[in-house]
């Protein structure tokens, strides 16, 4: 379960948006979190004003563009806590759980919810409420095998549990 400040982004927000290809050098954590949503139009103050528990919330789409799980990375080390989509990139959702961060597919969400406002995200129900306005959504939680594989910390650690 997860409680936090929204922030909501868009459609169709690609992993350049989300972490730019120029930062791809860079493996500190901290130094990339910097650089989390700088391009998304109107985010570009994201890292300064995030707090860790934030959650993200995104229209359709998330995270479409290229496989690096660097855009996956930052957001989690910029300290959002989880993401809610109406949808995910293929790759994105699967780079999210094989990296053990909580994402919930939740059609409707974008409206059901408003920038600022707190939430409240269980992942394991798929319910999502917005605890100023009281609306909320049901979204899709993750499957059994991709709920054990985020619980344990990401698909190494899962993995790692699992071997004789």
């Amino acid at each position: 379960m997860f409680r936090g400040r929204v922030w909501v982004v868009g459609d169709d927000i690609d992993t350049d948006q989300i972490y730019h290809g120029q930062y791809l050098p860079l493996t500190d954590p901290s130094e990339m979190a910097a650089h989390a949503l700088e391009f998304v139009p109107g985010k570009e103050g994201f890292v300064a004003q995030v707090k860790a528990g934030d959650i993200l919330v995104t229209g359709k789409n998330f995270g479409c563009g290229s496989s690096r799980e660097h855009a996956v990375l930052c957001l989690k080390h910029a300290g959002v806590a989880c993401i809610v989509a109406e949808s995910f990139s293929r790759i994105f959702y699967r780079n999210a759980v094989n990296l053990g961060y909580p994402v919930l597919e939740c059609p409707g969400i974008v409206s059901a919810v408003a920038e600022g406002d707190e939430v409240e995200v269980d992942t394991d129900s798929g319910e999502v409420t917005d605890l100023v306005t009281g609306k909320g959504a049901i979204g899709v939680p993750l499957s059994d095998v991709e709920a054990e594989i985020s619980r344990a910390g990401g698909l190494l650690e899962y993995i790692r549990t699992r071997q004789p």
